[in-house]
């Protein structure tokens, strides 16, 4: 989309598009200590950047020449934007009707001991995560530990690297696991069969770091707990629906040639069927009770922090796009250093920068490149934010929900063993996978 535009990577514009975009991002990182919501200022930096280009193109007499690429970026993060906001509401669904808190109830009283329950949650983080999203894989299995590890501190910051790690990796190998691969899958580089192709690979990104950890947790057993939870009203229902309808989105795209959004959203109606449905069989017993289930509270519940993230970095890469800012990087890490170097300095990158901007760049670039490497690019990028605690949003939020427990520090612990597990994971995709390159 970019092609015939001016390079203004030496202009002023450009300069200022840079600064701008860097100091948008220096806030998105301070936000826990500003506590200025990180959508906030890339929001805003993509209004200024769209701006200043457009006064530039209308200076040098292309008043119309953006139209075609800001529609395109519009249009990419819509489609995301749409995804996402069905899968968000199944999953608050799931926990308003207390799925999470039954799977989280019956490993408390489990009795499992602290080694059983390091590599239980780890699992259950890394088979959860490529259906539901890492985020809130990561914090369900959280609360598990927080519950049954209140006596070791020990244990529990050793689990939640644990369950970050696990978590990332079981998102890297499913297009529904982490915004990345959703990304890489509309996109169209990697068709859905394929991602499972990274299967093993994440497998061993998980095994590697788990088995280093292993013989340093603690032994013993923690206090079982008879605590029980009851699903509400039509649990199963929403668990039904909801494995029908990624199998929607899958046969929307693979069968039917049809943006898988499209069959997300035709999966959001088969959910507010099912919310009518639970509304007219337990009804109302009185003025001041709530509906049963009214879905539309759960779309409004869903992370529009995150969502809207999501709009003003994409919109921002779009913008250093047409700048051109994005062909230079192209030419220097896909063009100097070679596709396997570039895309595991990009996966090392997400541990400091968020992987959706890194990702989206890389699909806006478009290198030429194999299935071998666009699966390594999506390995890398969904499981090199573990490397430390602040690289994904499955670690920032354990370190809020795990306070002073789980720390930088304590996750920073334990980054050699994460880094083992990362090459591992890279040396074994390039070794099952060979033929793709």
């Amino acid at each position: 989309m970019t092609e015939n535009l001016p390079d203004l990577t030496g202009h002023w514009v450009g300069l200022a598009a840079v600064a701008v975009f860097v100091f948008a991002y220096a806030l998105v990182i301070t936000e826990e200590t500003t506590h200025l919501r990180k959508s906030i200022p890339v929001v805003v930096a993509a209004g200024i950047l769209w701006i200043m280009i457009a006064l530039v193109y209308n200076a040098q007499g292309l008043p119309h020449a953006l139209e075609a690429p800001i529609r395109h970026v519009f249009l990419e993060y819509a489609e995301l934007m749409l995804f996402l906001l069905a899968a968000m509401t199944y999953v608050n669904s799931l926990e308003e009707r207390r799925v999470f808190d039954a799977l989280r109830a019956w490993l408390v009283r489990s009795g499992f001991g602290y080694r059983a329950l390091f590599w239980l949650t780890g699992t259950l983080a890394f088979f959860i995560s490529p259906v539901a999203d890492n985020l809130t894989t990561a914090l369900v299995m959280c609360a598990v530990v927080l519950a049954v590890g209140k006596d070791s501190p020990r244990f529990v910051a050793m689990a939640c690297v644990n369950i970050v790690v696990a978590a990332n990796a079981g998102g890297a190998f499913s297009p529904f696991g982490d915004i990345t691969t959703l990304m890489v899958w509309q996109k169209g580089m990697v068709q859905f069969n394929d991602f499972f192709r990274l299967f093993l690979p994440s497998v061993v990104n998980f095994v590697v770091p788990a088995a280093l950890m292993h013989l340093a947790l603690p032994g013993g057993k923690p206090e079982a707990s008879d605590d029980v939870v009851k699903l509400k009203p039509g649990a199963w229902g929403v668990l039904v629906l909801f494995a029908l309808t990624i199998v929607t989105a899958i046969c929307f795209h693979n069968y039917l040639h049809l943006p898988p959004v499209i069959g997300m959203m035709t999966g959001l109606g088969y959910l507010l069927l099912l919310g009518y449905v639970l509304m007219k069989t337990h009804g109302r017993r009185g003025a001041s009770t709530e509906n049963p289930f009214d879905v539309f509270r759960k779309i409004a519940r869903v992370e529009w922090d995150t969502l809207l993230f999501f709009y003003g970095v994409m919109m921002c890469v779009g913008a250093l796009g047409v700048l051109g800012y994005l062909s230079v990087m192209s030419n220097l890490l896909y063009g100097q250093l070679g596709a396997t170097s570039a895309n595991v300095i990009i996966g090392v990158l997400s541990a400091i920068l968020d992987n959706i901007p890194l990702m989206f760049a890389v699909l806006t670039m478009q290198p030429d490149m194999s299935l071998g490497q666009w699966l390594l690019i999506t390995l890398t990028t969904g499981v090199g934010g573990s490397l430390l605690s602040i690289g994904s949003a499955a670690g920032v939020a354990l370190m809020g929900q795990a306070r002073g427990v789980y720390t930088f520090g304590s996750h920073l612990k334990w980054s050699w063993a994460v880094a083992a597990g990362y090459v591992s994971s890279i040396v074994t995709h390039r070794l099952i996978n060979a033929a793709l390159f």
